[in-house]
């Protein structure tokens, strides 16, 4: 059976499409169409249904995408452990993250990675989705919370820390806040998940932890959102450190309980890098694990961020 059939195969199932798939490779519908015709004469099976509006998976094609996934993650490994004699990192790292760790920590990074190692192309993938590193063949992701699976594995590069910051502007209006508690005094900025639109937790210098309700007019469901609407003086949010350890070094947002701790699920959170587990990681992954580590993992701003 022909890899490139099953490769493409994976494509139309991903994407839904012939059209997409096409697009994705650079080349005509109608070559993918009569591609998937010969995978199915092949196999003695339909894998796909077609109607003039809508194409969808047989339970044949079902079945035979999980496999062929898992078989051609393999075949990915295989290649990448021939190449991984080579003196240099090279080939296609597919690395997934969320659109604001992707936005504020990664790109920012990425000329540095590339001047270091030209020979690693890069397919960033940024989603506030939690990807399925086999079923789309990727492979690094960074996310903010460890592996639930044993077909992975994770590493954690480093703790982060959530703060309650909002501008100059609107710490002058305020006053000091030097009691958690006052914080139900003032209308902040919500991000729009379970417990975050409801409450904050601070945790003193003791370990003592007070939970404080919170209300807001406004509500957000992205946290590069959520940031700028922090920056433009909507009222105090709450953030992690990583995203804005520039805006308090240059002085435009203060962090209003310097001495707390301060959480809305839980005050053990840190950043991991999650990858499929095998024996030999590719040398390009290794690569980017060290870059990460030695950069991202310092939780500081790039410099070259604006």
């Amino acid at each position: 059976m022909d890899p490139f059939l099953v490769r493409l195969f994976l494509d139309v199932a991903r994407y839904g499409s012939f059209a997409a798939a096409a697009r994705e490779r650079d080349v005509e519908p109608s070559s993918v169409s009569r591609a998937i015709a010969r995978l199915e004469a092949a196999l003695g099976v339909q894998l796909l249904q077609r109607t003039t509006r809508a194409m969808t998976l047989t339970e044949a094609g079902t079945a035979f995408q999980a496999r062929a996934a898992e078989v051609i993650a393999g075949f990915d490994r295989l290649a990448e452990e021939a190449r991984s004699t080579a003196v240099a990192p090279s080939g296609l790292l597919r690395l997934t993250a969320s659109l604001a760790f992707g936005q504020v920590q990664l790109i920012p990074r990425l000329p540095a990675f590339r001047a270091a190692y030209p020979r690693v192309r890069l397919d960033l993938m940024l989603s506030d989705s939690n990807l399925d590193l086999i079923e789309d063949r990727i492979d690094l992701a960074i996310r903010l919370g460890p592996a639930r699976r044993n077909d992975l594995d994770s590493v954690q590069l480093f703790a982060t820390r959530y703060r309650v910051v909002a501008t100059p502007e609107i710490v002058a209006t305020l006053g000091a806040l030097p009691e958690p508690r006052r914080l139900k005094e003032t209308a902040v900025v919500l991000l729009d998940l379970p417990d975050y639109r409801t409450r904050r937790l601070f945790r003193d210098s003791n370990g003592a932890v007070e939970a404080v309700s919170v209300r807001g007019d406004v509500t957000i469901s992205s946290v590069l959102g959520v940031r700028a609407a922090a920056l433009a003086g909507l009222g105090p949010a709450l953030l992690a450190d990583w995203m804005i350890a520039e805006d308090i070094a240059r002085g435009a947002l203060i962090d209003l309980f310097p001495n707390h701790d301060v959480t809305a699920t839980s005050f053990d959170t840190a950043a991991w890098a999650i990858t499929p587990k095998t024996k030999h990681t590719p040398r390009k992954t290794e690569a980017m694990l060290a870059f990460l580590r030695g950069s991202v993992a310092k939780s500081d701003p790039p410099a070259n961020q604006g």
